[in-house]
């Protein structure tokens, strides 16, 4: 039945509305306030991802151009000294990035660009410095920062820093990387003089590896010059047969290979 303007139902609607209204009224604002500021912070949270993902594009670019070019060791003085002009742009744009983008995993992708172009140029410890900064950005991602770990600890002992380097190694990382770290162990060991955990990291590291039916030549060099013949591990009859949990390991520390390089 419709509510005619002079019955007491109508005069309860309007004074309940007269009471109730602006509660009613704030609710709807602050709801429609949480909507638009969550569409908002999508929108703008996407377009800021796009804009690192560009930058870092841009960035991997002109990083594939210095590398192709530093393959050419008979570069004319004009086109060294465009070299020399591209490598420090390379930097300032790395710099940009992370400067504006620092959380992101593409900060962390240009660290790692830096740094490997520093350890080409024999820039221990500039290097480091970079890792670190890389080591910083949470991305709640273990392998990649065990990934950046690895790299971090293999710099500062290139740069000669082995109580650092060992303090790093020593951290704790996903199984997946356990190899890698006892490997990495094993050389600042030997670089301290250490050659009984030395040796015992290596043959960690080489057992480790025996489960995974995967083999490293380095390592057994490393492993024969101490004295030691490690036993040879057999080639798995068929990759197809493997579980994935056993095939997963290698892919990831070869992923961690690729990037530390």
């Amino acid at each position: 039945m419709a509510l005619t303007p002079n019955s007491p139902n109508a005069d309860n609607s309007m004074q309940a509305l007269k009471q109730y209204g602006r509660y009613i009224v704030t609710a709807i604002l602050l709801a429609l306030a949480a909507y638009f500021g969550w569409t908002y912070w999508q929108d703008n949270h996407a377009r800021v991802d796009t804009v690192a993902a560009d930058h870092y594009a841009d960035i991997q670019r002109l990083y594939e151009e210095v590398s192709l070019a530093l393959q050419n060791p008979d570069l004319e003085a004009e086109a060294q000294a465009a070299l020399a002009q591209s490598r420090t742009q390379l930097n300032k744009d790395i710099d940009a990035l992370v400067s504006k983008h620092g959380e992101s995993v593409y900060a962390w992708q240009a660290l790692m660009i830096k740094a490997r172009q520093q350890v080409d140029n024999n820039e221990f410890t500039e290097a480091s410095e970079t890792l670190k900064k890389a080591l910083a950005i949470d991305l709640g991602d273990a392998g990649l920062q065990a990934i950046t770990r690895l790299r971090y600890a293999t710099t500062l002992l290139a740069a000669g820093d082995t109580d650092a380097a060992l303090a790093e190694a020593n951290n704790d990382m996903p199984s997946s990387f356990e190899a890698s770290q006892q490997e990495l162990l094993g050389d600042i060991y030997l670089a301290q003089d250490n050659k009984d955990s030395a040796i015992k990291s290596y043959n960690n590291a080489w057992e480790l590896l025996r489960n995974r039916q995967e083999t490293r030549a380095v390592l057994a060099l490393k492993m024969e010059s101490l004295g030691i013949v490690p036993e040879p591990i057999d080639e798995p009859v068929s990759l197809i047969q493997e579980s994935s949990s056993a095939a997963q390991p290698l892919v990831e520390e070869n992923a961690a290979a690729e990037v530390a390089q």
